[in-house]
């Protein structure tokens, strides 16, 4: 089944057209009531397609409104990237656009950031309003409304086309920027930037995705690109750049409208939970009216009512508004009501028996089934486990991701969504926007690079940085890295060459001996490296060489419950994810000992993989070995294991200094009976008193913490046992191995949707800095790891960080402490007990502590 076929029965109700009856100009108000889950996506998208007019969509949150967008995206077939969109091949027809707008995340009358991604999306939302040239559709929130908007009139003030043909001078652009508070840098990376470098503009406008290359024949408009930030790379001609300011800019004087009334005439406004957004209003309001009164009087600021969106006058606005309520219940009597029979998707709890009996249920009584699952991989897990069970199927599968399932009784449609049906956790999805990658964040740390900073050439070893410096090539003026050398030598690298230079990293506090440019001191240092690193892999190559020579153990192909398992994990696999699950599968059922490594940042499912793998291999009755290098990360494993196969008949258990003499002992004869399946432990497992009674598959986790000792253990543990290696910093030796062939290898190289990047500062030790970045932590419900590599500073550390925030409450761990009193601690901080745990780097290997 399509989702074109589900929305054409939507469409064709005896009750839509009713609604769309009663939303043309001579009436005023409807409510939908009933509606749950991804119906009311549903008859959105029916409705926009049988009245053909914008719609601003008002939730109570920004939850709530994103998953209600990403389903209206599906449902209409618009990709999450609005600038991706065909245009129509009838010039006649509008084209509809999605949007989301977003609250800036700025706290009235305070200066802090705002985010400069949700000021492209509301900048994008109120250009677009502008030109009138395309149906909106768009999804907000009553956080995002609070913040009133521009005016119309002062938006196209504020907006500066750029045409080919145009005459421009680098005064006068310069001038239009700064008025623009756009910053001048030496490369564009994020909204807000311009550069200007010989003959070439880059800017990045508020209004766009990409920022705009414009070229100049003298002070002539020649030629207008986007380009792509990461690689500096064209994406598309453009005939015109519009460069829109950042339109949230500070508390001035000057006129604000709420965004209602930015909107076109004939636009409808749907809003779901009315009580609920008048409440966050209120709530914000009262907020910004208690910060005003507390402003320095001398300041000028305009009062809330001007910037602001309060309850009442948002009810004003609803009164004469063309408005549909949807959802559970109504909050306007005089509202033409229109009710639906419909009750949310029922918990199956991974129940497939249940799920089927239900399903044919449904269809005796005549209901269409339909399965909705957003990656055809899932359909085909859920078939499987149908098959498997020798169940006949009741339903049809609908490839799209819905948010929600629902049963509607009145018009006999079911539909059900995978993740529920699995309790996997869904996760909204919002448009990249400009992106931040690797070549942005070089930038990023050129321009924190301080004269004198060390660092290293490729092709000329190390040297000192001495500024960025305009150079003359051929006639034309570029940008260049000015490197200083042994003997004074410069060095002048392209600006455009940044991937051949690397900050230069050593022992801390040593300072690295420069190198002369023409000698061969550099070449010949990179020649020994290498060969050092030959003659180290040297024996592991034997050793690789004879097990691919050897005979392993060839697992079966995939059971039903290996199905099931990996299809009730809790989040959707990536790309790079499911890849490296097949390739680890397919490993195991090969002749040979599977030897792969698999390369991922953290949080990017890499542990997954690996109880995958254990299970596969637990189901062919072998038992399975997981190293790990500290005592708490084997107790977090111990812990994620067992539930992630606590509906499954496989035993679990750990060794570590945790567990004393005796348990320890009663834990090794079970396992040599057989009686664990997987055993977790510390480097105690290599010992000689651990015996398997069948050991199939060896997971070594973070293998660089390991000593060579234990590597060596390793070697005759290993020589035909399947072995599994994650880790997210491979070791150049595991590596060069991968590399070179010796070892398989898999890399995770796409994060989980919508992953907050990581983010790090460098500064010197500052009180006020700890004591705020603490103070914010624990402010937003969030907690805090201090780490010091000196176990006797840990209690003068504490003692500070108390000092500074007296209400916070401290807890300290190191590898000194005795087993019981170390676990108390850890549990007690993921519990939530301490908000700051101050502790050496025992907890820096694969430690999951999400709210810290």
């Amino acid at each position: 089944m399509t989702i074109q076929e589900l929305l054409d029965k939507y469409v064709s109700l005896e009750i839509s057209r009713k609604i769309e009856e009663n939303s043309r100009p001579d009436k005023s108000k409807s409510s939908l009531r009933g509606l749950v889950g991804s119906s009311s996506a549903i008859m959105a998208a029916a409705h926009t397609k049988l009245t053909g007019r914008p719609v601003l969509f008002i939730l109570k949150d920004r939850e709530q409104s994103v998953y209600f967008l990403n389903d209206l995206q599906n449902i209409l077939g618009i990709p999450v990237d609005a600038d991706n969109i065909p245009a129509p091949s009838d010039q006649s027809e509008v084209r509809t656009k999605t949007f989301f707008f977003p609250r800036t995340a700025r706290v009235p009358y305070q200066t802090e950031d705002t985010d400069n991604m949700n000021v492209a999306m509301r900048a994008e939302v109120l250009n677009e309003l502008s030109k009138g040239i395309c149906r909106p559709l768009i999804v907000t929130h009553a956080e995002a409304l609070f913040e009133k908007v521009i005016t119309i009139s002062d938006l196209k003030r504020s907006t500066f086309e750029i045409q080919p043909g145009n005459q421009l001078s680098h005064e006068f652009i310069d001038e239009i920027f700064h008025e623009f508070h756009f910053e001048k840098v030496d490369y564009v990376y994020e909204p807000g930037q311009y550069a200007v470098r010989g003959g070439i503009l880059d800017v990045f406008s508020y209004s766009h995705d990409h920022p705009y290359r414009i070229e100049f024949f003298g002070d002539e408009v020649d030629s207008i690109r986007t380009f792509d930030p990461v690689t500096q790379l064209s994406v598309n001609k453009a005939i015109k750049a519009t460069v829109v300011p950042d339109v949230s800019k500070s508390e001035t004087l000057e006129k604000r409208v709420s965004l209602i009334e930015f909107l076109p005439e004939d636009v409808a406004i749907w809003i779901s939970d009315v009580d609920g957004c008048m409440s966050v209003l209120s709530t914000e309001f009262q907020r910004a009216m208690d910060k005003f009164s507390k402003l320095d009087g001398i300041m000028r600021h305009s009062p809330p009512e001007e910037l602001y969106l309060d309850d009442k006058t948002f009810q004003k606005d609803l009164l004469y508004s063309r408005l549909v309520e949807f959802g559970i219940t109504g909050k306007f009597p005089e509202a033409a009501a229109f009710r639906f029979d419909m009750t949310p998707q029922p918990s199956f709890n991974k129940n497939f028996d249940m799920l089927s009996t239900n399903l044919a249920n449904n269809d005796k009584n005549g209901y269409l089934n339909i399965l909705a699952a957003g990656q055809a991989k899932q359909i085909e897990r859920l078939y499987q486990i149908f098959e498997d069970k020798d169940h006949e199927i009741h339903a049809k599968p609908l490839l799209i991701e819905l948010s929600e399932g629902f049963i509607d009784k009145e018009n006999k449609i079911l539909c059900y969504t995978d993740h529920q049906i699995f309790e996997r956790f869904h996760k909204f999805r919002l448009k990249e926007g400009f992106k931040k990658g690797k070549e942005a964040l070089t930038l990023k740390e050129l321009m924190a690079l301080q004269p004198g900073d060390y660092v290293v050439h490729i092709d000329h070893g190390v040297g000192q940085f001495a500024g960025l410096q305009k150079i003359d090539v051929n006639g034309k003026e570029q940008e260049a890295i000015r490197l200083t050398y042994k003997g004074g030598d410069i060095l002048y690298v392209s600006i455009h060459s940044l991937h051949r230079i690397s900050k230069y990293v050593g022992k801390d506090g040593t300072a690295p001996s420069v190198d002369k440019l023409g000698s061969n001191a550099w070449q010949n240092l990179k020649r020994k490296t290498k060969a050092k690193v030959k003659e180290l892999a040297f024996d592991l190559l034997k050793l690789y060489a004879k097990r691919r020579a050897m005979k392993g153990f060839s697992f079966s192909p995939d059971t039903y419950l290996q199905t099931e398992l990996e299809a009730s994990f809790m989040y959707e696999d990536t790309p790079d994810q499911l890849k490296a699950t097949v390739a680890v599968k397919e490993d195991m059922e090969a002749q040979y000992p599977m030897d792969r490594l698999v390369c991922g940042d953290v949080g990017f499912g890499k542990t997954e993989i690996a109880m995958r793998a254990a299970f596969k291999a637990v189901a062919d009755s072998k038992q399975v070995a997981v190293l790990v290098p500290t005592t708490i990360l084997s107790m977090q494993h111990y812990r994620s294991f067992s539930a992630r196969f606590k509906d499954f008949p496989c035993k679990v258990d750990y060794i570590n200094r945790f567990k004393s003499a005796g348990k320890q002992a009663e834990t090794l004869k079970a396992l040599e009976k057989g009686e664990i399946d997987i055993i977790i432990g510390t480097h105690g497992l290599v010992g000689k008193k651990v015996k398997f009674k069948n050991l199939g598959l060896l997971i070594i986790d973070e293998e660089q913490k390991f000593g060579v000792a234990v590597k060596d253990k390793l070697k005759t543990l290993r020589e035909n046992v399947d072995t599994l290696t994650l880790t997210a910093t491979p070791i150049p030796r595991t590596l060069q191995f991968s590399l070179m062939g010796a070892r398989d290898m898999s890399i995770i190289q796409t994060p989980p949707p919508n992953r907050v990047p990581i983010e790090t500062t460098l500064t010197t030790f500052n009180e006020e800095v700890i004591r705020d970045a603490v103070s914010f932590e624990i402010s937003r419900g969030g907690q805090v790891f201090f780490v010091n590599n000196r176990i006797q500073n840990l209690q003068e550390i504490a003692g500070m960080i108390q000092r500074l925030c007296p209400d916070v409450r401290i807890g300290i761990v190191h590898g000194q402490m005795e087993g019981d009193k170390l676990e108390e601690v850890m549990e007690a901080f993921i519990e939530g007990t301490y908000d700051v745990l101050v502790s050496t780097a025992i907890v820096e290997s694969g430690i999951d502590i999400g709210n810290a």
